[in-house]
């Protein structure tokens, strides 16, 4: 019969029906002793205490890797921005050339300015050169610089108005990309402006990719860090500028940017969102660039360089 374990052949499997089994296996007394203490809140899987605890805690690891990030030095790359940058006497540590690269210009002449003032050439393998860049295109050359020293804010407004010149500055609201922050940094220094100016959260910082892109102009002109944007807006306010946000939907068209002869803080909005609502509301005039209606938006680096051209052309003037 089946089921029977009684037949001849059959084989039982103690443990393995459905019935009393002698012994609980501990179960029970384990079922009687204590759990101990309940444990905090911030340490139960899946409290509301535990998730605002392990939120604060990435946000402090996030923040600590910035600082060491922001510690560690940066190596400009290419043969044009390492140029550059000496010529502009950016405070570099070592030049790096690759073993057998060839001798033109611009490596000649980068050679001579760093033997000049004094920075160490060395000459190591390619594989080398590439490991430290991380596989950047290098042309052969590299150049460490040390983090970058940011200005303070108040100093930043203290030499505009102090300027013969009628006070300029740019602000950045959360433009997040490193080369958009160095092409408008090389923009600022092109027309003339005094400073500009970076929100200390949510906001590219100078790096080696932003030295690049700026082509060593960041010492030029002073680039400052304000813990927040929008209070430094208010107080240029209240010092005397005028403040521009450039917005897809600004009220006023670049041609009729009749405050340009005025003190003036540009501000230019993040990638993709463009000026928040804090910085729109501080802004006294919001300006857009008239465009075909097939183009949506600018690049922020360009938008700036427009609107800084249009600035300088109505001062010349």
């Amino acid at each position: 019969m089946a089921g029977n374990s009684r037949r001849r052949g059959a084989i039982r499997k103690g443990g393995t029906k459905k019935g009393a089994v002698v012994g609980s296996g501990g179960q029970r007394r384990r079922g009687l002793e204590g759990k101990g203490p309940t444990p905090k809140a911030a340490e139960r899987t899946g409290h509301p205490a535990q998730k605002r605890a392990a939120a604060a805690a990435r946000a402090t690891n996030a923040q600590q890797r910035r600082r060491q990030e922001a510690d560690n030095p940066e190596t400009v790359v290419g043969r044009n921005p390492v140029y550059e940058c000496l010529r502009a006497h950016v405070p570099a540590t070592a030049l790096y050339v690759a073993v057998g690269v060839e001798l033109d210009e611009r490596v000649s002449e980068s050679l001579r300015l760093a033997g000049d003032a004094g920075i160490s050439i060395l000459e190591v393998p390619r594989v080398e050169l590439d490991r430290m860049t991380g596989g950047v295109l290098h042309q052969g050359v590299g150049l460490t610089v040390p983090p970058f020293d940011y200005a303070h804010p108040d100093d930043v407004f203290a030499a505009a108005r102090s300027s013969t010149r009628p006070g300029l500055l740019v602000a950045l609201d959360g433009v997040t990309d490193p080369r958009n922050l160095g092409a408008v940094v090389r923009s600022a220094a092109a027309f003339g402006a005094h400073g500009v100016l970076l929100p200390q959260r949510r906001s590219a910082g100078i790096t080696a990719v932003a030295w690049r892109t700026s082509a060593g102009t960041a010492t030029r002109i002073p680039v400052a860090r304000a813990t927040n944007l929008t209070r430094a807006l208010r107080e240029a306010a209240a010092a005397g500028f005028t403040v521009v946000g450039l917005d897809a939907d600004g009220t006023t068209g670049i041609d009729d940017l009749t405050v340009a002869t005025d003190p003036l803080v540009i501000v230019i909005g993040g990638e993709g969102r463009g000026l928040s609502r804090l910085v729109r509301e501080t802004c006294d005039v919001t300006v857009s660039i008239p465009m075909a209606s097939a183009v949506e938006s600018l690049n922020a680096s360009v938008a700036a360089g427009v609107v800084l051209a249009e600035v300088a052309r109505r001062r010349r003037q």
